[in-house]
């Protein structure tokens, strides 16, 4: 119970805590048109009935970023949501098919100002808690510490001894070198892995379980092939404005300068139903109306926190459900 307490008392200091900073909640809708589109995150299907019986196809939403997003256009400068959000297909210490996602949005301001605002709510969640230190297995981080930040790139040489910038997808061999680099890890390549599959391997294994310890690590400039809804780095558009928080060697939040570029984000989104397609036999609609809001929506930075996962490091919970005040009951089969 004393967990499920402090969960309480830490959303309730983070809403004071974004009033204070001029920011907005808002409420944003569950049922979608389309659930998102990342290739590797599955959501779960259903259908809207109109009252002359016809149905259609309809998702309970991945993320409330796509909203968010539309709120930004339609002149929102600042907000806040704490959204429940679902992912099929995902379940284990660190992931539910139900939960909280906090993402917070700001127009007109670059990216940097979203690491001072993690550093914050993280210090705004241990003083929740009076937590000293977050602690996850037999790892710890100091709260009140700045994050480190660290390049993705600079992760990759420290981390695992790989040059990454010499085996991008657009350098002569990137893909054969990366491969070889996995393989020397001793991570198996498979015969139809992509260099996103081989990347992530990587940052699964070699990367993520150093990061955050002694204090948080803000992992940044993602190479462009990793940008998802992020804007590429206009002194490098090898690398995409994007970064991610990790503490206690687990990743709490994926941040992202927006991309504003209709066009583009469409080729991304139809790149990654594509590879849906080829690898789960599946596709998943794209929100036209958030294409649309794109065009429209101003200069902004955005930011998708596990609300649940900054709660089990502020409480030293082992698993999520020690978070969750009602955890989606297991199937009996």
């Amino acid at each position: 119970m004393l967990a499920l307490q402090q969960r309480n008392a830490i959303k309730a200091a983070l809403r004071a805590h974004f009033d204070r900073d001029g920011f907005v909640e808002v409420d944003t809708p569950i049922l979608q048109v389309s659930p998102g589109n990342e290739t590797h995150i599955g959501a779960f299907e259903t259908a809207l009935v109109g009252p002359d019986g016809r149905s259609s196809p309809m998702y309970l939403h991945t993320s409330p970023e796509f909203t968010c997003k539309k709120l930004l256009a339609a002149g929102v400068p600042r907000l806040f949501t704490f959204a429940p959000v679902f992912r099929n297909g995902e379940r284990g210490r660190l992931h539910h098919p139900e939960f909280t996602m906090l993402e917070w949005y700001r127009a007109d301001t670059p990216l940097d100002r979203l690491v001072e605002d993690c550093a914050a709510i993280l210090r705004v969640a241990a003083e929740a808690t009076s937590a000293r230190l977050f602690q996850h297995r037999d790892a710890v981080a100091d709260p009140r510490f700045a994050p480190e930040i660290l390049t993705v790139t600079e992760a990759f040489g420290r981390h695992a001894g790989i040059d990454l910038a010499a085996m991008l997808p657009s350098e002569p061999d990137g893909f054969a070198r990366l491969a070889a680099a996995t393989q020397a890890l001793g991570l198996r390549v498979a015969a139809d892995d992509t260099w996103s599959d081989l990347f992530s391997k990587i940052i699964s294994f070699a990367i993520e379980p150093k990061l955050g310890i002694g204090q948080a690590t803000v992992l940044t400039r993602y190479p462009a092939s990793e940008a998802a809804l992020a804007r590429l780095c206009p002194d490098d558009e090898r690398f995409a404005e994007r970064f991610e928080l990790y503490a206690c060697g687990v990743e709490l939040a994926n941040a992202f300068g927006e991309l504003r570029d209709p066009a583009e984000q469409r080729r991304r989104f139809e790149h990654a139903e594509a590879e849906r397609q080829r690898i789960y036999a599946k596709r998943y609609p794209l929100d036209e109306d958030f294409l649309a809001a794109l065009a429209l929506m101003p200069e902004a930075c955005g930011i998708a926190l596990g609300f649940d996962r900054l709660v089990m490091l502020a409480t030293g919970a082992r698993r999520i459900e020690e978070v969750l005040w009602a955890p989606v009951a297991e199937p009996v089969i």
